[in-house]
């Protein structure tokens, strides 16, 4: 079968590559990239990103709005918090949970208006 999408050709475009070449990020910024696209890749993570796009909420009431078990809400959580997606507080013996700042709900909103079209 013959590839419709091969370049015929032969210039290189040198300009052109040169400007996107400096407008790269460095391979740290892109692979942090690619661990962030990978905690949006889950399932789970996902849901308790748009339950804390609503409110801020602790454990209990994430695992009741999802109807799941603390443990597996604690645990998405951490990882959560590990790449600097959610915060925490206390109020108290509580731990109440939210985004870390505007920008994952732009992301997240972004993303769900792509898939949404």
């Amino acid at each position: 079968m013959e590839n419709e999408y091969v370049c015929e050709q032969n210039e290189t475009h040198q300009n052109a590559a040169m400007q996107i070449i400096s407008k790269m990020p460095e391979d740290n910024l892109m692979s942090g990239l690619a661990e962030l696209f990978k905690i949006f890749g889950d399932f789970t993570r996902l849901k308790i990103l748009f339950v804390l796009m609503e409110s801020d909420m602790c454990v209990c009431h994430i695992a009741q709005v999802l109807n799941m078990q603390q443990s597996a809400i604690s645990h998405q959580l951490r990882i959560l918090k590990q790449a600097r997606l959610v915060k925490y507080r206390k109020e108290g013996k509580t731990v109440i949970y939210s985004l870390a700042d505007s920008h994952i709900k732009n992301v997240f909103s972004q993303a769900l208006e792509h898939v949404s079209e």
